[in-house]
C-alpha cells in the first residue's frame, strides 16, 4: 500500500513542471548557427532565486542544452540569436479540504504555502529584432528551494523541442 501511495505523489509530482512552447512558423531556424546570452533578470523577492549564483546556473544551462542542439555560443560580439530570460517567483497559498473527524464525517481545511516559479527563455533574431522562439517553464505547487533544484530540468525541457519542426 504505502509503494502505490508513494508511485501516485512521485507520479503527480512529474507532473507539477509544465512547458509552453512558441514559436514563428515563418522563420527558417536552419540559418541560426551562433547564439549570445544576454544578462538576464531574476524577478524574486526570495534570496535562494535571485542571485548571481542563479543567473551563472541558467547561463550555463542554456549554453549547454543549446550547444547540444548544435549551435555555437559567442561570448561578445555578433550572434545568429540573441538569448533572453527572465526568472520570477511568486508566493502563494492553497486551500485544502481532507476528511477528518469522527469517522471522517468532518472536513479539516489546511493553508498549504507554494512558490511558483516561472523561467521564460526568448530567442531573438537580432537581425529583424523579432521574437522567433519562447519558452516558459513554470514549476509550481513547492518551495523556493525545490524550484532551484529544478531549474536544470526547466531549461532542458524547454529546449527539448528546439528546432521547433517546420509546418507543413
Amino acid at each position: 500500500m504505502k509503494c502505490v501511495i508513494l508511485g501516485l505523489l512521485i507520479g503527480l509530482s512529474a507532473f507539477a513542471q509544465k512547458i509552453q512552447i512558441e514559436s514563428d512558423p515563418a522563420v527558417d531556424f536552419s540559418k541560426f548557427k551562433t547564439f549570445t546570452i544576454k544578462p538576464g533578470r531574476l524577478q524574486s523577492k526570495n534570496a535562494a532565486l535571485n542571485g548571481e549564483l542563479i543567473r551563472k546556473r541558467i547561463d550555463f544551462d542554456i549554453q549547454k542544452y543549446l550547444s547540444a542542439k548544435g549551435l555555437a555560443f559567442v561570448p561578445s560580439g555578433p550572434a545568429d540569436l540573441n538569448v533572453l530570460y527572465t526568472l520570477g517567483a511568486v508566493r502563494g497559498a492553497q486551500l485544502e479540504a481532507y476528511p477528518a473527524g469522527w469517522r471522517g464525517w468532518g472536513t479539516r481545511v489546511v493553508r498549504v504555502p507554494f512558490t511558483e516559479g516561472t523561467l521564460v527563455i526568448d530567442l531573438r533574431d537580432p537581425g529583424t529584432r523579432s521574437l522567433v522562439f519562447r519558452s516558459i517553464a513554470r514549476e509550481d505547487k513547492s518551495d523556493a528551494a525545490h524550484v532551484e533544484a529544478k531549474l536544470d530540468s526547466m531549461v532542458k525541457k524547454s529546449f527539448e523541442k528546439y528546432p521547433p519542426k517546420a509546418p507543413k
